[in-house]
This record gives C-alpha cells, structure tokens and sequence, in this order.
C-alpha cells in the first residue's frame, strides 16, 4: 500500500553499467510503519537511523537502507533537521548533485525529476539547484563534488564553474567537519581511476591546503593506490 524506490548510488551506477554496491530505497511510509510491514513478511527490520527516517532492512543476506522521504527543515552546514514527506520531488530537492537524484521502480523504470539522467549520461557533475545552497547545507558536500568528479565526471569537459566557484568561495567550512569524514571522502577520491585532475582542482580552489596542508598535487595523485608509501603526516590527515 506504499510507494518504494530504488533510490541514488545503485541507480546512478547501474545505469553506467558500474558495480552496484549499496542498495538504498526511498518510501513515503513511515519508518515505523517500514518496521512493521518488512518483519510481517518475514525480514529482519535494523533501526538503525530511524531518528532521520532510516531502516535497514536484511533481505537475501544484503543490507537494504530504506528511508521515508524527507525534506530539510534546518542545516547547520554538517547536521539537517528532517520532516517527512510523501513528495517525492521534495526528497528529490534536498539531495547533492542531479545524478544521485534518480529513482527507479521494482521493473527498472527510471524516475527522474530533477534532470539528472541528462546528467548522468553526459557524465555531468551539478548541484542540485543553488551550489552555494546545497554547500551550506553541508559542507562536505564540497569534497563529495570532487570525489564524485573523478569517479563519474567527464575529464574532458572540465568541472561545472558554479559549483566549482562556489567550492572555493566557501572552502573555509570543510574546517568545522570532522577527520573521520575528510578522511573517508579523501580515500574514495584518492581510489578512483584517475584521481589526478581533481586533486589539481582541489588544490586550485584552495580545498586540498585545508585538507593536507601543504602537500603538492603533483606528488599526491600518484600515490592513489600506494597509500602506505605516503608520508606519514599526511596519512595521519587521512586516518
């Protein structure tokens, strides 16, 4: 008697044909009322962000994370006050960049309502709406910009100038985040493919300064899968 969707990663990255990691769907029931229908038919319900909306549900021996939707009411640039919602457009809006905003039905059908398909395709890295907005909300949305640049970006077409511009502009705030999270964007970013041209914009944005200070791109971006041959300053940034 509710919608449910796949929801973000696994859409975006099944659509390029990637790997398919964590599977997380979005509904507009309630997080206890998801409680009450997964364990009627039989599955295991985790309350494990239930505060923000979110169930992990076991289902074939794989962790599903279903949250209702939700709509930011207050951000203090690392933490949201959620309400939900049973708009899925509302859910859509609050969400960091237009490719990680598609949905998809139990058949594969894609939903899309905010533009992101185009995206994803062109393998076109925006904000969704207001860059400065959606960085505000959270800061580390700025290191997300970049690591998700150098996983799905086109190297060819360059970043996208507002949301680059408005990285540099408010670079001050990755100060007030935690090592823990800089250092878990860090490593995703540092594992992609070819994490050398992000890294260079990071640094000529003046985000790599705040996160590693005093490092050198140059010298950074070999050393992507060599991570015990950094020196020792700077794995203690990362850790």
């Amino acid at each position: 008697g509710h919608r449910v969707l796949l929801v973000g990663g696994c859409v975006r990255n099944a659509l390029l044909g990637e790997l398919v990691g964590d599977l997380d769907l979005a509904t507009d029931a309630l997080p206890e009322k998801v409680v009450r229908l997964v364990e009627a038919a039989g599955f295991k319900a985790i309350p494990t962000g239930i505060d923000h909306g979110t169930v992990t549900v076991l289902a074939g021996g794989l962790p599903h994370e279903i949250t209702t939707f939700r709509r930011d009411v207050q951000t203090d640039g690392r933490h949201a006050v959620v309400a939900y919602s049973t708009d899925l457009a509302q859910d859509a809006a609050r969400r960091d960049f237009t490719m990680n905003a598609l949905y998809a039905d139990a058949r594969g059908h894609v939903i899309d309502p905010l533009g992101g398909l185009p995206d994803l395709l062109a393998r076109r890295l925006r904000f969704v709406g207001d860059a400065h907005q959606r960085i505000r909300e959270d800061y580390l949305r700025i290191l997300r910009f970049f690591r998700f640049h150098a996983h799905y970006g086109d190297p060819d077409q360059g970043m996208d100038a507002e949301a680059l511009a408005a990285s540099a502009e408010l670079a001050e705030g990755v100060d007030g985040l935690s090592r823990e999270r800089i250092g878990a964007e860090m490593r995703k970013l540092l594992a992609a493919p070819d994490p050398a041209p992000a890294v260079a914009a990071m640094a000529q944005a003046g985000v790599l300064a705040r996160v590693l200070p005093g490092s050198d791109p140059r010298a950074l971006a070999p050393l992507v899968h060599l991570e015990g041959d950094m020196p020792p300053r700077w794995q203690r940034r990362l850790a």
